[in-house]
Parts: C-alpha cells; structure tokens; sequence
C-alpha cells in the first residue's frame, strides 16, 4: 500500500515538471503563438512556478534587478508584437438600424498602436487606411458587410490580423 502511494506521489511530481514546459515561436506573418510542443525555431518559455496554496506567500528576495526591470531587460531582445485585435463595434453578427450612412467602428488591440505602424481596414474586402482605433466609415447602406482590420509596420509587414466579422445594416421603409 505504501508503495503505491509512494509512486502516487512521485508521478504526480513528474507530471508537473513535464506540464511546465510551454514554447514560443513567430510565425512568417509575424504572429506569436506558444504551444506545449516545440515547433522548428521556437524558444522554451518559463512558466512561473505552480502554488496549490491560496494563502499569500513571502516576496522573493530583492535582486539587483527588479522583475519589471527583467521583463523589460528580455523584452528588449525580442521583437515587438500585438497580442491581440479585434472589431469590437459592430459586433458579430449585430444588426444596426438607420444608421443613415455612417458606421461608427472601434477595434481593441492590445498593446496599443506603436509609433509608425497603422491600421488598414478591409470593409467588404475592399483596404483603407484609417487613422487610429476608433473611425467612421462613410456609404454604408443596407445589407450585409464584412470588416477586418490588420495592423502593419513601417515597412508595411503584417503585424496582426482580425478575426473577419459580418454584421447587418437595415433601414426603416417610409410609407408612402
């Protein structure tokens, strides 16, 4: 009985340091993916440590270095990305009545829109360039329309792309 209890307890200890492992790779578009399983070019991420416990626990000792001095030390190795973006007005599959024409539009991206990049929307698959993360769109008339957004660099690299979203426009017919 205490074997068994013994091999419990040490398979579960090497099942955690197994699960610990998590990867980071860019892809040739520029987007950053991890994954529990190495890719050709990816790099080994270090998770921080597991804590069952709720209970607070003591800081570390101070370093020379502090972990926002860290982060910011590994950052500045690595290339920037966007986590993420996405058309957050019109939602999905919204329908908008009589909005006479114009379409108000906000994305969200995280982090916000770096210095030189700018945001190129597809509005029924047709690209404009806008200025900023909240725009109006003008000759937006009844039906259904598709928008993506995509954020691209100085050079015009794709940095990262919106999920596409449909909504609907409808307009109230007048009686004659």
């Amino acid at each position: 009985m205490q074997i068994r209890l013994l091999i419990a307890v040490v398979l579960t200890l090497v099942a955690g340091v197994v699960l610990a492992q998590a990867y980071r790779w860019v892809d040739e578009d520029g987007v950053v993916h991890y994954s529990d399983r190495p890719e050709p070019g990816a790099e080994e991420v270090q998770l921080p440590e597991y804590r069952s416990s709720s209970r607070p626990t003591t800081p570390a000792p101070a370093s020379r270095y502090t972990r926002r001095e860290e982060t910011a030390a590994s950052d500045a190795n690595q290339p920037f990305s966007y986590q993420s973006l996405t058309v957050a007005t019109p939602a999905s599959e919204q329908t908008l009545w009589n909005i006479e024409g114009v379409l108000s539009v906000s994305l969200s991206l995280q982090p916000a829109l770096q210095s030189g990049h700018q945001i190129r929307v597809y509005f029924d698959g047709t690209p404009r360039m806008v200025s900023g993360t909240s725009f109006q769109l003008e000759e937006v008339y009844r039906g259904a329309h598709n928008l993506q957004a995509e954020v691209i660099d100085q050079a015009g690299k794709l940095m990262i792309r919106s999920e596409p979203s449909r909504f609907y426009v409808q307009q109230n017919a007048i009686a004659n």
